[in-house]
């Protein structure tokens, strides 16, 4: 009998690539992009702009994911803005500073940028761009005065992002235009409402639950982007957000039901599954089937169903159209995540890499290792990239990286030999450019990618063939990291995934404190639930990430997934005991003695691991 060889987490990870259907329109994004932007400045002779414009699509094509509209345009906007930026401040820091203050300035921006990653995943977005374009504009000098190369770099990704506005999704022309990501994110929400339904009662039921959290936290991103106005303007709109609102007490019944742990019976699945068909294609819903009404949880879905199906059917929804509850973030939130032990870590290993791989670099070139290629700028922005924790665990990190560079750089050499130029090397860019949005499944397959772009376009700005040291650079950027990454630091390590455990236990006792409160707003009731929910995805990936690592780095998040468990039935009861309250206006003893059991858990374990968790109100 063969045994399979279980690797270890952190190779695991490296070999792992996301599944999922491709996403053409992004494809099409990405081939309209970087290519047609460097031959239109090929055309007009500012080809050094041109370059600017598609390494900008380029990231912005790298941040390009699924989702509606809306949100895109804080998704790829906030980021291209801080590359602007720090495109600014390194081409003119470049200009102005010998290499020492130069490489103090690049240091500095790490710190601020690291910081500011532990806020969320566009802050994270950002702080990259920031240094990459940083380091862009120092070691790539050109003709172009430094404003002209910040207006060069929005244009870019101005680009892709009016693309984004502009261009359909498969299938939106069937429907309406406008709502193409946000009507499949609120229906998705249904269905996994549906989903958690059938597994009540089964060992999926967590894993469910889980699916049903990530959806609602899809759909309020979609919903809630950046607009002009703070009310919906149109009815179709308004329409929408009040079926996504429909949707919060479903999902709220669902998880108290699967929290009890009682099979319910099939029909009950039947009307979200129906809400949600009645949301993709923008209907009604017709006759829906009531479940049994013999326990709370099951009255409360009754009764959220038929909620639902008055909003669904209603021409103009009630409310005038408001904003879904969406996540609180207060500027004392962003600062205490940037400045606390999370942000500090990261922004520390951030500086350090940064600076150090600057300072590596530039000596590298005063001292002729480079040859005839004057650009610096490969280094410090591969150590960017590899220092950066959301694309995967660090040793994952460097083995993809090291391996997407030499093939990358493999095959533009190949490519580079046969292809006339630039009219072919434009095309090579363009081809890279559709290719990225596919790539970004595996870091070692989108690394590849962009080598070959990258070598393509500094190829096409003049620069001769630099495969070779750009591998050289890439090896040293990732012995760097990894030596920088095992260093120790101020404090206790592990401070990412405390921090994230603290900020989830926090919104875990306001919405536990809100629901004994006997408040009944329940809008102020499902803001707080959701931000719950969020916090605790957030940290769950945090120590799934954590756990991926080398053991030097993965023994200092031990035992915090425990905690994270706790934290998760403890956020589940909290909403069992709120449906429960709403039908019968007081707790069971079974609420009661589970609210008391999980708080002294959690405090047990919060302060074995030094994780800053408030102490958990308990029902009188």
């Amino acid at each position: 009998m063969s045994r399979r060889i279980a690797l270890p987490p952190w190779l695991a990870h490296a070999l792992r690539a996301q599944r999922g259907p491709v996403s053409w329109s992004a494809v099409t994004r990405g081939a309209l992009a970087a290519g047609p932007l460097l031959l239109a400045a090929v055309l007009l002779h500012r080809t050094s702009l041109g370059v600017v414009a598609a390494i900008a699509a380029m990231l912005a094509g790298i941040n390009d994911r699924p989702g509606s509209r809306r949100s895109a345009v804080r998704r790829l906007g906030a980021p291209a803005a801080a590359g602007a930026l720090g495109l600014l401040v390194g081409t003119y820091g470049g200009e102005h500073l010998t290499a020492v203050p130069l490489t103090l300035l690049l240091t500095a921006l790490g710190l601020v940028a690291g910081g500011m990653s532990a806020v969320g995943p566009v802050a994270s977005g950002a702080g990259t761009q920031l240094l990459v374009a940083a380091a862009i504009g120092a070691g790539m000098p050109v003709a172009e005065a430094g404003w002209q190369r910040a207006l060069a770099f929005l244009a870019g990704a101005g680009w892709l992002v009016l693309l984004r506005l502009a261009l359909p999704t498969p299938g939106a022309l069937a429907g309406d235009f406008r709502f193409d990501g946000e009507r499949d994110a609120v229906a998705a929400v249904y269905d996994a409402v549906a989903d958690l339904l059938d597994a009540v009662g089964g060992e999926a039921a967590g894993r469910r639950r889980v699916a049903l959290t990530a959806a609602l936290d899809h759909a309020q991103d979609a919903l809630t982007g950046p607009r002009l106005r703070r009310y919906a303007s149109s009815a179709a709109e308004r329409r929408l957000h009040a079926q996504y609102a429909a949707a919060l007490p479903l999902a709220e019944a669902a998880t108290a039901l699967a929290w009890a742990g009682e099979p319910v019976s099939g029909r009950a699945a039947e009307g979200p599954r129906r809400l949600a068909a009645a949301v993709r294609a923008n209907g009604g819903t017709g006759p829906l089937p009531a479940p049994s009404r013999s326990a709370p949880a099951l009255r409360a879905l009754d009764d959220a169903l038929l909620r639902a199906a008055a909003a669904f059917d209603r021409a103009e929804p009630e409310g005038g159209g408001q904003r879904p509850p969406a996540r609180r973030r207060t500027a004392v939130d962003i600062v205490r995540a940037a400045l606390g032990s999370g942000g500090r870590e990261y922004g520390l290993r951030v500086a350090l890499c940064f600076g150090a791989s600057a300072a590596i670099a530039q000596a590298l070139h005063h001292a002729r290792w480079y040859g005839e290629h004057q650009h610096w700028y490969w280094l410090p922005a591969t150590a960017v990239f590899l220092v950066k924790p959301d694309l995967g665990p660090l040793a994952s990190r460097v083995l993809c990286r090291a391996a997407g560079t030499v093939l990358g750089a493999l095959v533009f050499a190949g490519l580079a030999a046969v292809l006339p130029r630039p009219e072919g090397l434009v095309v090579l860019v363009a081809v890279c450019g559709a290719v990225i949005p596919v790539s970004t499944r595996h870091f070692g397959a989108q690394t590849a990618v962009v080598t070959v772009l990258v070598l393509a376009l500094v190829m096409v700005g003049g620069e001769p063939q630099a495969s070779v040291s750009r591998i050289g650079e890439t090896l040293l950027a990732c012995a760097l990291v990894l030596v920088v990454g095992h260093l120790p630091m101020p404090g206790r390590r592990g401070g990412a995934v405390r921090a994230r455990l603290g900020s989830a236990g926090r919104a875990a006792h306001a919405y536990l404190d809100h629901v004994l409160s006997g408040s009944g707003d329940r809008g102020e009731r499902w803001a707080l639930r959701r931000e719950a929910y969020r916090t605790l995805a957030e940290a769950r990936a945090a120590i799934a990430l954590g756990a991926a690592e080398l053991p030097a780095l993965a023994r200092h998040t031990e035992g915090t997934d425990a905690v994270a468990a706790v934290l998760e039935r403890l956020v589940d009861t909290t909403t069992a005991c709120a449906v429960h309250l709403d039908e019968t206006g007081r707790l069971t003893d079974r609420h009661t003695r589970q609210l008391e059991d999980l708080a002294g858990e959690l405090e047990r374990g919060g302060r074995r691991l030094g994780v800053a968790v408030p102490r958990m109100p308990v029902a009188a």
